[in-house]
């Protein structure tokens, strides 16, 4: 037998000053059977990263020709792809050239990934990597509770995550492009 998603329930208030956007949203997201805890936080933050009404989330880890998140038009092009993790050249290159726009939010070690890949994508004109920092995230991502409610501020590109152990500050690193 197959394993099942596990839903979890989203209330996240996000404050993103830099962008003019105050939004209380309420969702439910699937984590994958294989999906860790911090993968899913860490799509959480590229949906405030780049919050907007028609983000919604792919399939992902499901279908590999759909992303962690994207931005549809209403005659359904792709205006936004958003990836997470630490993907191949060629896979960045393929999703770059379905959407105007491409960003990734990549964590873990990238000491190695920057050199192997991220160096060889560079000129491509429409992608933005962002670097999460791995210790922030591991604390960040400790104990997810099912029911997550996150109060996440950005400002001056800095980002803050307040949940119900107190205010975590999520570093961020732009490896390529900008936000």
């Amino acid at each position: 037998m197959a394993l099942q998603a596990t839903p979890y329930k989203i209330d996240l208030n996000l404050t993103d000053i830099d962008r003019n956007v105050y939004e209380s949203l309420r969702f439910t997201v699937a984590k994958h059977p294989s999906e860790t805890e911090e993968r899913l936080c860490v799509r959480l933050i590229a949906y405030a990263l780049w919050y907007h009404e028609q983000l919604a989330f792919g399939r992902g880890l499901s279908d590999i020709d759909e992303p962690a998140l994207w931005e549809k038009s209403l005659d359904d092009r792709v205006l936004h792809w958003i990836e997470v993790g630490q993907p191949d050249a060629e896979r960045i290159t393929w999703c770059s050239r379905r959407t105007e726009k491409f960003s990734l939010v990549t964590y873990g070690s990238l000491r190695v990934w920057q050199t192997k890949v991220l160096d060889s994508v560079r000129s491509l004109k429409n992608i933005n990597v962002v670097g999460v920092q791995q210790e922030a995230l591991e604390n960040l991502a400790r104990d997810l509770p099912r029911s997550v409610s996150w109060s996440v501020m950005i400002s001056d590109g800095e980002l803050f995550v307040t949940d119900e152990r107190g205010q975590h500050e999520i570093p961020l690193e732009w490896l390529a492009g900008e936000r």
